[in-house]
């Protein structure tokens, strides 16, 4: 059975290269299965972009939890 680690691995390979077009690049840091958090960390130039906090919670964090809705929320670290 697939963990939910595996499942956000796989929703970000394929949010990837949207970020990677732009220069940026998203790291998981953590995944708490028990509460739904996930931790992630935008590198490169969605690092420092000044609407990283917007396409973490518009783009990332929609797309996750429409394909795993166990997630509750996505946090940048």
């Amino acid at each position: 059975m697939i963990n939910m680690r595996e499942k956000v691995e796989k929703a970000l390979d394929e949010i990837r290269p949207s970020l990677q077009a732009d220069g940026g690049d998203v790291e998981l840091v953590d995944v708490d299965e028990k509460n739904g958090i996930v931790k992630l960390r935008l590198t490169g130039a969605c690092g420092n972009c000044p609407f990283s906090k917007m396409t973490l919670q518009m783009g990332i964090e929609k797309n996750l939890k429409k394909k795993i809705p166990e997630i509750k929320r996505v946090e940048a670290v």
